[in-house]
């Protein structure tokens, strides 16, 4: 039984047939018949509807869960609701905050489980960034990704995304922000070799894209304010994309927080990919239930 936690529970020739799976324009109707659990403890707009689609178009009934609906180890352990939904879906989505909760619900064994966002991990997210990356350059080997801003679930997922498909790695975040040696492994043993600075100019000099996200995410604590500070250098604007390649492009995962991470000129501008980005959500959903219903 297969399971999506994060981008390396794929094999790279995995990834490249997903991937190819979620560029396809028909795909054979893999779940008819059948259902998917998306379940929610953070609520989503592309998340809930990318994958309501994605499950819709591969023929089968997706049911949205709200995680009141559950209570993870409120009303019921972890382990129990996951043997409970697997004894109706096929496989079970989840969108939740400790990344805990999905090993523990993959424990069970039942049915395949995909993490729809964790605190860790943004899997789903990633896969529409590289394929985003692969529509506009074709093969992203060799292309250099920046990313600025705060070193998140997205960025992890991201790095170990391109990293796998061989894609030079760059991160500009302030002192105090910095990946940890375990992330860095981890990208490092999917491929990736990421290059950390902190200067937002020099880290984007001729890069082919430009990566940012909120400073800070849902339901993140802390001093929200003094991050905020820490991370005011690192707005992507209009210079910083001057120093990147002339045909750069600009992504963002949404919601994007206009005047703080990135300027309106540059969210908005033609450099931006976010739209398409945002759509490809939907297809590489389809593309990994596809894959996953046939393992």
């Amino acid at each position: 039984m297969r399971h999506l936690l994060e981008i390396d529970d794929l094999s790279t020739d995995e990834l490249e047939d997903v991937l190819a799976r979620s560029a396809a324009a028909d795909l054979a109707p893999s779940l008819t018949g059948k259902g998917v659990a998306l379940v929610f403890e953070k609520p989503s707009a592309r998340t809930r509807n990318s994958g309501e689609m994605a499950v819709f178009q591969l023929g089968g009934h997706p049911a949205y869960i709200q995680g009141t609906e559950l209570g993870f180890d409120v009303r019921e352990t972890v382990e129990d609701i996951a043997r409970t939904l697997a004894g109706y879906y096929e496989i079970v989505c989840a969108r939740v905050f400790k990344h805990e909760t999905l090993e523990r619900m993959v424990s069970t064994e039942s049915v395949p489980i995909v993490n729809l966002l964790s605190d860790q991990a943004h899997p789903m997210q990633g896969l529409a960034d590289v394929l985003t990356l692969q529509q506009q350059f074709g093969d992203i080997a060799g292309k250099t990704i920046a990313y600025v801003g705060d070193p998140n679930n997205v960025w992890r997922s991201l790095s170990i995304a391109a990293g796998m498909l061989g894609a030079n790695l760059r991160l500009a975040a302030p002192a105090g922000h910095q990946p940890s040696d375990s992330d860095l492994a981890r990208i490092r043993a999917a491929g990736g070799d990421p290059e950390i600075s902190q200067d937002a100019a020099s880290a984007v000099k001729g890069a082919d894209a430009v990566y940012t996200d909120v400073w800070v995410s849902m339901g993140e604590t802390g001093d929200t304010d003094a991050k905020k500070e820490a991370f005011a250098q690192f707005t992507v604007t209009n210079a910083v994309m001057a120093e990147a390649s002339p045909d750069a492009i600009f992504m963002h995962c949404l919601p994007a927080h206009r005047g703080e991470e990135v300027s309106a000129e540059v969210a908005d501008g033609p450099q931006s990919r976010i739209w398409p980005q945002a759509e490809n959500r939907m297809h590489t959903a389809r593309g990994l239930l596809s894959w996953l219903s046939e393992q």
